[in-house]
């Protein structure tokens, strides 16, 4: 084999190679956490506000409890109606994000029923209003 047919089957592995990486980075999913990134960027110091309130507060606690999982709200909150929204967060899939809203908890315990839910590790995150003030979390949880 001469220079010219190894220059040519040179040339054609790096075509082929530079082909398949122009497939497959074709071919690759990226998902972003929220498609108005920018927008949601802007609200960020409410957020930031809101957590600062929720820890003053006290803690709220995330739990799964047979086939439900269960939000508890701290004790300052006993006697207030609470209302809000839980967003399953799933980082690996966005088609196992649930958003969920609640209204007037008044007993300080939310439930919602795992087969709302797909098996993942979610992050939960909370935000609750009481008498027009608003608070948020973020908690850990696992779905078996």
């Amino acid at each position: 084999m001469n220079w010219g047919n190894k220059l040519v089957l040179a040339f054609v592995a790096f075509v082929a190679l530079m082909a398949t990486l122009v497939y497959k980075s074709m071919n690759t999913k990226f998902e972003l956490v929220s498609k108005d990134y920018y927008k949601d960027e802007l609200k960020y110091q409410d957020k930031i506000d809101a957590t600062s309130a929720a820890a003053k507060l006290g803690e709220v606690s995330i739990t799964t409890i047979a086939d439900s999982v269960q939000i508890s709200f701290p004790k300052e909150l006993e006697n207030s109606i609470i209302n809000g929204s839980v967003w399953f967060y799933c980082n690996t899939d966005e088609k196992k994000d649930r958003h969920i809203d609640f209204a007037r908890v008044t007993n300080n315990k939310f439930l919602i029923p795992t087969s709302q839910l797909s098996k993942a590790n979610y992050q939960a995150k909370i935000s609750y209003a009481v008498n027009n003030n608003h608070y948020y979390s973020e908690k850990q949880i696992t779905i078996q």
